[in-house]
């Protein structure tokens, strides 16, 4: 592969990936926990653990760390030679983007985990004091913080992807019709 062609598949990527997680993140924040946010103890708790159960999933986590993985490629690959105009807006994007997997593997997911350790729904004998323990005011916050991390990470790969198309816009042979025109 070309290394022209390597920028442009791996940003496309990382671009395509990690706005499948803003839309996964911006998903959860606007609809599902105001959803579970309403309703009683056992049916937030039941829910939150099925929820976090499907989560973990091939295609799920195959965007959550593929963004990571091919942000930084795209990275390193915009690093090298050629233009490099969109390196800032591609480093800006990885910078986010690892605040926000950071934020859900030393906050989010040990929230979640407890959650679950809890046991079934059927079996906990305080369900207000699990939902307590899980402390969702927490979760909700840091939640808000890693998708307007995405989310901004998601525009700066967009902006990018203009950028190098409009670098490599001048440097493109031209098609055998377009010579024609000429």
């Amino acid at each position: 592969m070309r290394p022209r062609s390597a920028k442009l598949v791996t940003l496309l990527l990382a671009t395509v990936t990690t706005g499948l997680i803003a839309g996964v993140f911006g998903d959860w924040a606007v609809t599902i926990m105001p959803g579970l946010h309403a309703t009683d103890d056992r049916t937030f708790v039941a829910a939150f653990q099925a929820l976090d159960h499907a989560i973990y999933n091939a295609p799920f986590m195959l965007a959550f760390t593929g963004a990571l993985a091919f942000t930084g490629v795209a990275a390193v690959l915009h690093g090298r030679g050629g233009s490099r105009s969109p390196l800032p807006w591609v480093a800006v994007a990885f910078g986010l983007y690892v605040v926000a997997f950071v934020i859900t593997v030393v906050v989010n997911v040990p929230l979640n985990d407890g959650l679950v350790a809890a046991g079934l729904p059927d079996r906990i004998a305080d369900l207000a004091a699990v939902r307590a323990a899980f402390d969702e005011s927490r979760w909700i916050t840091w939640h808000a913080v890693r998708t307007i991390a995405t989310v901004a990470a998601f525009a700066c790969l967009v902006w990018a992807l203009v950028l190098h198309g409009r670098a490599t816009a001048g440097r493109e042979a031209p098609s055998p019709a377009g010579a024609a025109h000429r």
